[in-house]
């Protein structure tokens, strides 16, 4: 009787002694390749194989372009060590690298490879763009090649000197728009009541909860700015291309007939349309580059090239000069520091405050690419913007894709503030919502009860109508965080509440409007910032940037160490490189759904937030 469950311990417990040797079999390989990679850099004296004259850098732009990754370093790292496809490219990485190539005699040109390229706004399109034309002054042509080219990759592909397509690809050009999701007649199916409060008559943020279809003055709105975004994106193409103006709205008015007249074709549609300068496949380009003098590499099989993280990683970072510290406050504005991709009020507050108290930082740029969020943790980051100017170091505020309604407030704390021509900016108004699901319970037969020593114990809960005496606390609320939004930017832009109120009331203006507006100071992008700062800062030309990020702790920053080295060791001395409208209906119903669901865990909470993208 006693054999049995002997004969079952040892069962398990060899099984388990099983798994545990696998796991420490697989951890010791893998810590045993990293000391492999890491001994080999170490007797190569940890320098790099020098390139090859007549070298292209491919710039492989994959997934979303972005200011900073999203994940943590540990991950990125990792990612990278283990060969994974890149989700992001970020966007100091690619300007760094095409101001290095127009100076570096190893490198012949540039080509654009931007087939796998993903999310990505206008703005930041456009800063890449400004550094392709940089590049081009340098003597050397920008090449592009594409199996096919969504709007945002064409844009860039127009800046290149030729442009080529597969004969069974596409150019898509269909100018900016789209449609949101509007949830007030699933709510009430549902029996889900939302009270919504709002200060600003164009603060359409709320109008997923509260409408079946968009308000007119939202429609308004929205036409406008994109109105504004379109007429830069197509002048730039158009200019670039050499057509007349209003060629672009005129190839798409006539699509049907020109698709039909190439006889259904939509590559030579675009040829025909001059939007290309020839049809190719991958290896017709890959012999034309070999032809035009880049020698053909034995081991790749192709032209001599590099790609971009190849490329940086071979680019040594400045040591010494005095600093312009960037701050990247990149995605909503939340009061809790450890969501990912989001921006912490108290974390991006601490970064600013360590940027000041460095006496190496002359001046400081404050990124922005967010739609608003928390009003507190705004205000929380703009206070510490204001202190770092009457510290006396000049202050930037670089508005990427979007700097709206929180981006805004933050950019508020600045000495100046810039922007691209299409940045998604303004919506200075404020929303707070709450919801009760009584009639949910009541579908469902479930009864609530309950008792409190006040009033207000229990007037907050879900479960019940929402209390008229609450509904005034949260308007009361609103209009005073309303108040301290004008009164701020007021301040900062030496107007009065009543004029920023007329151009405010939560409406959403391009960059190019926001300054027509009073809105903002200079349109340009991050170089600009740049050398705004500089000047602001009396540097000259005797600077270097540097980017305050949080630094990771504990095991993460071990295995941001161990990996991050790695990666970098892997890709520049071993050659390692990555391979070759649901998506955003997805992020705007999670986006706006969180919302409703952080609705009953606070419920005086104000939020300054567009809930807008780029287009």
């Amino acid at each position: 009787m006693s054999s049995r469950p002997g004969l079952i311990r040892r069962f398990f417990g060899g099984l388990w002694w099983l798994l545990d040797f696998t796991r420490r079999l697989v951890l010791n390989l893998v810590f045993l390749g990293l000391l492999v990679i890491l001994a080999v850099a170490w007797f190569a004296g940890g320098k790099t194989a020098p390139l090859k004259d007549k070298t292209a850098l491919v710039l492989d732009l994959r997934g979303d372009l972005v200011e900073q990754y999203s994940v943590s370093s540990a991950r990125a790292a990792l990612s990278q060590a283990l060969a994974e496809p890149r989700s992001e490219t970020r966007l100091r990485d690619v300007l760094q690298a095409l101001d290095a190539a127009a100076k570096d005699p190893h490198i012949s040109s540039v080509v654009l490879a931007l087939d796998d390229l993903d999310g990505a706004g206008t703005p930041q399109l456009r800063e890449i763009a400004d550094a392709l034309q940089r590049f081009k002054t340098s003597g050397k042509p920008v090449l592009a090649w594409g199996s096919s080219y969504s709007q945002r990759q064409y844009y860039l592909a127009a800046h290149a000197d030729q442009v080529w397509v597969h004969p069974d690809g596409n150019v898509f050009i269909r100018g900016f728009g789209g449609t949101g999701l509007f949830f007030k007649n699933a709510l009430d199916k549902l029996g889900i009541t939302v009270y919504p409060f709002q200060a600003g008559k164009f603060k359409s943020a709320i109008e997923p909860f509260t409408r079946a279809e968009p308000s007119p003055e939202a429609l308004e709105a929205d036409l406008s700015w994109m109105t504004s975004a379109w007429a830069s994106w197509t002048a730039q193409v158009e200019a670039l291309r050499k057509f007349d103006a209003g060629t672009i709205d005129k190839l798409v008015d006539e699509a049907p007939q020109r698709l039909a007249a190439a006889g259904g074709n939509i590559a030579k549609m675009a040829l025909d349309a001059k939007l290309v300068d020839g049809l190719k496949t991958r290896d017709e380009f890959r012999a034309l580059m070999i032809e035009r003098g880049a020698p053909i590499d034995d081991k790749a099989g192709t032209f001599r090239q590099i790609p971009l993280e190849a490329y940086v990683a071979r680019l040594k970072p400045e040591t010494s000069g005095p600093q312009i510290a960037v701050v990247v406050a990149q995605g909503e504005i939340v009061d809790d520091d450890n969501t990912p991709g989001m921006v912490g009020g108290r974390a991006t507050a601490e970064l600013i405050r360590r940027a000041r108290e460095s006496d190496e930082v002359k001046a400081l740029i404050l990124r922005i690419d967010s739609p608003g969020g928390s009003a507190f943790a705004s205000e929380l980051i703009r206070r510490e913007l204001e202190l770092t100017r009457k510290a006396g170091k000049p202050v930037i505020a670089s508005m990427g894709n979007v700097a709206a309604s929180g981006g805004y407030w933050i950019a508020a704390g600045a000495d100046q503030i810039q922007a691209d021509p299409s940045t998604i900016t303004g919506s200075i108004g404020v929303f707070g919502l709450l919801a009760s699901f009584d009639k949910s319970l009541e579908k469902l037969s479930i009864g609530t009860g309950g008792v409190g020593t006040t009033w207000l114990a229990q007037a907050m809960s879900p479960t019940k109508p929402l209390d008229p005496r609450v509904a005034e606390m949260v308007q009361l609320s609103i209009g005073h965080v309303y108040k301290q939004f004008l009164d701020n930017v007021a301040a900062a832009r030496k107007s009065t509440p009543e004029k920023i109120d007329a151009v405010a009331q939560g409406r959403v203006w391009t960059g190019r409007q926001a300054k027509e507006h009073g809105l903002v100071d200079v349109l340009g992008g991050l170089t600009s910032s740049t050398a705004a700062a500089a000047q602001l800062a009396k540097l000259g030309d005797d600077y270097r940037v540097v980017y305050f990020e949080r630094e990771p702790q504990g095991l993460d920053r071990v295995l941001a160490m161990l990996f991050g080295e790695a990666a970098r060791l892997g890709v520049a001395h071993f050659g390692w490189t990555l391979p070759a409208p649901w998506v955003e209906v997805q992020r705007s119903a999670e986006r706006e759904l969180r919302l409703l669901a952080d609705a009953p865990a606070h419920p005086l909470r104000a939020y300054a937030h567009c809930l807008c993208a780029t287009p």
